[in-house]
């Protein structure tokens, strides 16, 4: 993709984690002047044709973000690996319960950000519950967030995480404790006011 006009890559020579990535592709959006930016997965999960609909949005959002439940029929979709969806659905259900948010998919890669509301934010999460991160500090700043259908896609039902976050026990607990550890945060910000 690097010889096609108009298109940078960043490679890590080193994997540095799905978190860091998304960080890593914010900086440089900010560092040079984008007015947004859009993140998708590249293993072919996400349409890049329907990057259009997410333009069409952002300018009355600070996040569009891609949901693949709002469409009630992809939730029976065999394609889903059962884990994943229960994982996916049980952590919606904290994070909306937790804040005043009403997401129906938490781990969409899908989005479209503004990069004013980007430069607001203290990500450091560097794995994958960073968009937990994400949603947390963009609940705490007031961010307009918009949901849209994007089509559900599992190419391989196989793939793992790697490591620990392989079992679904560990990989819950991880994320309840971004969500626990930013209320915290947004708790000692509150008292040092």
């Amino acid at each position: 993709m690097s010889d096609i006009e108009n298109i940078n890559t960043i490679v890590h020579e080193k994997n540095l984690g799905y978190g860091q990535t998304i960080i890593d592709a914010f900086e440089y959006g900010i560092s040079n002047g984008y007015d947004s930016i859009i993140t998708m997965d590249c293993d072919g999960q996400h349409i890049p044709d329907e990057v259009q609909i997410f333009l069409a949005q952002i300018s009355n959002y600070d996040i569009v973000s891609g949901s693949r439940y709002l469409i009630q029929t992809n939730k029976l979709n065999p394609q889903i690996p059962p884990d994943r969806y229960a994982i996916n659905m049980e952590i919606t259900r904290i994070l909306n319960e937790t804040t005043t948010l009403e997401l129906t998919d938490s781990f969409c890669g899908f989005k479209a950000y503004k990069t004013d509301a980007i430069k607001k934010m203290e990500l450091t999460e560097e794995g994958y519950g960073m968009p937990l991160q994400l949603w947390m500090q963009a609940w705490k700043l007031g961010l307009r967030i918009k949901e849209i259908p994007v089509k559900l896609i599992y190419n391989n039902a196989e793939k793992r995480f790697s490591g620990e976050l392989d079992n679904p026990t560990t990989r819950i607990n991880y994320y309840k404790e971004i969500i626990k550890r930013e209320m915290s945060e947004s708790s000692r910000n509150q008292l040092a006011v």
